[in-house]
């Protein structure tokens, strides 16, 4: 299996299945010298934990992070940073019914087909677990992009969403509810949403927006590696992601283009900012801001057809712990992944000065 690495000089390697002994990564290409904020990095990864609240998944994992290489006397070192996330938690027989079927809408049909052999336990190598390594590479990216303030939150949840431009809200209030939402009376039509799915056997899906604040001009390298570019592969590679979209998206293609232009002010900032700080494909310093949609959980507890591996139809019916809606702890996610791409560019552009 190839495609395991993201990056270019900040390189992110993965490894591990959900329901392996443990998950892992190697970051290659930290600079040295980097005083590491252990803390800051357990806390984002109880950002993104399962069991954390009612409406995700109730599997009960630590997620506590092992550092191997890498790190000595709290500062990096230069060389690959090695790590690992034991797995203490799983039930691998309630993956048992479906060894020989396929989910709808799930990986497991396209896996067993291009692998010839599949692990059908959580989803193995395509299962949302594997998420966790981003989040700690994101956590250090973070950490090497102090000025830069990464921030995402959910914006909608089903046909429930926020109707205030991301300007008007309060992010301090995204940590105070369990779906993270900007706006504490949203989040609370959403969590009823999701409960209620839940009790349906079904799941439901929604939209996490992201909002990056001090973005420095000319991070972005055309023609093939523009900003935007990066910042949607990096999206759309995260489980369940179906969509995405930066700065005024599909919304401006409904405008004209004396409507959205940004014009320029004298001191180089925009009055409006439908390019979602992003132009040419190099940031521009102002805001960038994008939206990230997710598609309903494909395992449910309701009956669905599907076929066996001799392709025979067959009834199945989900079992376990599943989240009946990503997009909670999918909001880490996505900051770990723009990090990713930012720092990334941070660090092709301190080369190219040097």
């Amino acid at each position: 299996m190839a495609g395991n690495t993201f990056g270019n000089i900040f390189k992110l390697t993965t490894f591990g299945e959900s329901h392996g002994p443990a998950l892992g990564g190697v970051i290659d290409g930290c600079p040295s010298g980097l005083t590491i904020d252990f803390d800051s990095i357990e806390s984002e990864m109880n950002r993104r934990k399962p069991g954390q609240s009612a409406i995700v998944t109730q599997r009960k994992e630590p997620d506590s992070v092992t550092f191997y290489s890498g790190i000595f006397e709290g500062k990096t070192t230069g060389t690959p940073i090695g790590f690992l996330i034991h797995n203490t938690d799983q039930k691998s027989k309630d993956y048992s019914h479906i060894k020989d079927s396929y989910r709808p809408s799930h990986a497991d049909y396209v896996y067993d087909k291009k692998y010839g052999h599949r692990d059908y336990r959580g989803g193995g190598r395509s299962s949302a677990r594997e998420t966790a390594c981003r989040v700690v590479a994101g956590a250090i990216a973070k950490q090497i992009l102090s000025d830069i303030k990464i921030t995402a939150f959910v914006s909608s949840v089903g046909d429930i969403k926020i109707d205030k431009h991301y300007s008007k809200l309060d992010f301090s209030e995204i940590e105070k509810n369990p779906v993270r939402c900007a706006d504490p009376n949203t989040a609370a039509s959403m969590e009823k949403l999701i409960k209620e799915i839940r009790k349906e056997g079904d799941t439901v899906g929604g939209v996490v927006s992201c909002v990056i604040e001090n973005t420095p001009i000319g991070l972005g390298e055309p023609v093939f590696d523009k900003l935007h570019a990066d910042l949607g592969k990096a999206m759309l590679s995260i489980n369940a992601v179906k969509g995405f979209e930066f700065g005024s998206g599909f919304e401006g293609t409904k405008l004209k283009g004396s409507q959205h232009n940004d014009s320029f002010k004298a001191d180089g900032k925009t009055k409006t900012n439908n390019s979602g700080g992003i132009q040419g494909g190099i940031s521009n310093g102002m805001d960038i801001y994008f939206n990230v949609g997710f598609k309903p959980v494909a395992t449910i507890m309701k009956a669905q057809q599907t076929i066996d591996s001799k392709n025979n139809v067959v009834e199945m019916k989900g079992k376990g712990r599943h989240d009946p809606c990503v997009v909670p702890r999918a909001v880490p996610i996505v900051e770990a992944m723009a990090a990713l791409v930012l720092v990334d560019f941070y660090l092709i552009n301190r080369t190219i000065k040097l």
